[in-house]
């Protein structure tokens, strides 16, 4: 679960290039929540995720997460707006465009699944064995890949399809409290980004995990998840629900931006006079 309450980002404030990226957020997901993402270029969608995850610092508003913890024990809300961003790493997974930000390339296949490991571990000295190797070979073969035969092999040599599933992998096997999908499959060819969208699906409802996913694919946006949120200009203009969604078209949602847009304009002369 996220909450976050009145959150802006502002850039070079104070400044001729000042830059409101983000005003006044407010969202909650829930727990399970899948959330799909869209909006123009410059609308605020990575900055908000940038936000959540730490890499950028909010000038106002606040940041709550409900932390999954070990165990299953009880897990209360945590204010995260001033936390830093390796620390939110241990509860915030992210998947980027790019397939080959997600893994160390000159590693092998059996070291980098050792570095998701040892996330659980902190300050402990954690050795490769051979009941570790076998369990990893038990994950990567739900990938369907033949990956479980290749932990000796260099990551770079892998495609960028099988670099992204091993990342899908990797990040919900430490059960991270949110997922942050940033056009996870934008950069894979038609096959590829169909496959990573199916794991995607599979691995959200075995670990049980909330997801916010980004994407230009307006197909993508209407087919997958249980809410979908339009940004425009760093501010939220619609959050849908499954319901509506069901309901929508692409050309129906262009149309609603339109009327809203519309409205603004009407606003903004009225006030002008």
């Amino acid at each position: 679960m996220i909450r976050i309450a009145d959150m802006d980002v502002v850039f070079a404030p104070g400044t001729p290039d000042e830059n409101i990226a983000l005003r006044r957020v407010n969202l909650k997901l829930d727990p399970g929540d899948f959330l799909t993402v869209i909006g123009s270029n410059g609308a605020g969608k990575t900055t908000l995720y940038n936000a959540i995850a730490g890499t950028v610092q909010t000038a106002g508003g606040r940041i709550f997460i409900r932390e999954n913890r070990p165990g299953g024990g009880p897990a209360g809300e945590r204010d995260i707006t001033r936390e830093a961003e390796y620390k939110r790493a241990r509860y915030i997974g992210r998947i980027f465009q790019n397939p080959l930000l997600g893994t160390a390339g000159r590693m092998t296949l059996a070291d980098n699944m050792m570095l998701c490991h040892k996330k659980g571990y902190r300050g402990l000295k954690i050795s490769l064995t051979k009941s570790m190797r076998d369990r990893f070979r038990e994950h990567l073969r739900s990938l369907g890949m033949g990956l479980e035969n290749r932990l000796n092999d260099n990551v770079e040599l892998f495609s960028g399809g099988q670099r992204q599933a091993l990342t899908l992998l990797m990040t919900v096997m430490s059960k991270p409290s949110l997922l942050l999908l940033d056009e996870h499959t934008a950069a894979l060819d038609p096959r590829n980004a169909e496959m990573i969208m199916d794991m995607t699906l599979r691995f959200a409802k075995d670990y049980s995990l909330t997801v916010m996913m980004i994407t230009h694919n307006m197909a993508q946006a209407l087919e997958f998840g249980n809410r979908l949120l339009m940004m425009d200009r760093g501010e939220i203009i619609m959050d849908i629900n499954a319901e509506e969604k069901s309901k929508l078209s692409a050309s129906g949602i262009v149309q609603r931006f339109r009327d809203i847009k519309k409205r603004e304009l009407d606003n903004d002369e009225m006030l002008l006079g």
